[in-house]
């Protein structure tokens, strides 16, 4: 089962990339201090990975015959085996004397797993499984992690929408405006909700992307810990299949409530590439001795967002996460198959984090 220790200091992995010998970080050659070029983090590694270079992901898009048809087979794409790279750089500053925060860099390798699969709905979930290399050469044991989740919806038009200060607003798309769009609702690793954004699926012989509309989500992991400076996240998001894989860009605003002003821009570009050869064994059998347990969660949030137009979520209360809360009631109860009583430890486990406005 999970430790909760390890959960929490390993949720993200920092690695510092050389090139040369020098530091290279895109878009801050004009500033002087190499310092603020050096990623954030030290030099975790995992084992060598296989890469997986078989036909291309973007065959099975082309051969659809019909928009809705290659829209779903985009989404369906998402799923596989990565390794994955994490890159971001703050561009542009919006403050006087305004300094740029390091660069950050990290690496996962995760499967992508389609846990729904309907017509209009398609619900893919993330599982890291890492290992590391230690100082003796050897491989450590794999840690585990439920990581995040995404839910796609055509034409939704329902969002929940992050204002800031833990609250999620409900906010109705006009019917127009969904008209031929997929909404892509993302939940934390405890499927508490992250963000929701929609948008439209474009596809051409040798290339699908997805473009969203301007999206507010809570401050990241790899920025909760180190920054205080800002409230909410708006960022554009696209989405593009790769003939090996996939790629998430990210073009962000950092934005503070109180001053009601942009801080700064960074942009963002998470690389997932397909790999073979690679032991799941401990992330598949984790989410599937608990997979009773969180298929319950998701229908106790999807009942939660859908009834109440506004709801806070607290990430701790009295000291208590209710991430750790969540991964511990998920060992509790991994072979518990009465549905009531998982639905009632569930909701009162819930309820001590989240308040409905």
């Amino acid at each position: 089962m999970i430790n909760f220790k390890l959960l929490v200091l390993s949720l993200f992995f920092f690695i510092t990339f050389h090139i040369s010998g020098q530091n290279y970080t895109f878009g801050l050659s004009h500033i002087d201090d190499p310092n603020v070029k050096i990623p954030r983090g030290g030099s975790t590694k995992g084992p060598s990975v296989v890469f997986d270079n078989k036909e291309s992901s973007l065959d099975l898009i082309y051969l659809k015959k019909n928009k809705i048809d290659k829209d779903r087979q985009a989404i369906l794409n998402l799923a596989g085996e990565y390794v994955v790279y994490f890159d971001f750089v703050e561009l542009i500053g919006f403050e006087d004397n305004y300094e740029p925060s390091r660069p950050y860099q990290s690496w996962a390798t995760e499967y992508v797993e389609v846990i729904e699969n309907q017509s209009n709905f398609i619900s893919l979930q993330h599982i890291l499984v890492m290992y590391f290399e230690n100082e003796d050469g050897s491989i450590s044991e794999p840690m585990v992690v439920k990581h995040w989740r995404e839910d796609w919806r055509y034409q939704n038009r329902n969002l929940n929408v992050f204002i800031g200060y833990n609250k999620w607003q409900k906010s109705i798309i006009k019917r127009k405006n969904a008209r031929g769009t997929w909404s892509q609702s993302v939940f934390q690793v405890d499927d508490s909700p992250r963000y929701q954004s929609y948008g439209k699926w474009s596809h051409e012989k040798n290339i699908s992307y997805w473009i969203s509309n301007e999206t507010s989500r809570p401050l990241p992991r790899r920025e909760a810990s180190v920054r205080d400076d800002y409230d909410i996240l708006k960022g554009i998001n696209t989405i593009t299949i790769t003939p090996n894989g996939w790629t998430h860009e990210q073009s962000n605003k950092k934005f503070h409530i109180a001053k009601n002003i942009i801080i700064a821009k960074e942009t963002g570009l998470a690389r997932y590439i397909k790999i073979k050869d690679f032991d799941w064994d401990s992330g598949r059998k984790y989410f599937e001795d608990t997979s009773v347990f969180w298929k319950e969660v998701r229908n106790v949030w999807d009942k939660i967002l859908k009834e109440n137009g506004n709801i806070t979520v607290f990430k701790s209360v009295d000291n208590k996460t209710m991430v750790s809360s969540m991964f511990e009631l998920a060992n509790e109860l991994a072979n518990q198959n009465d549905l009531i009583k998982l639905n009632n430890e569930i909701n009162a486990t819930l309820n001590q984090f989240i308040e409905i406005n």
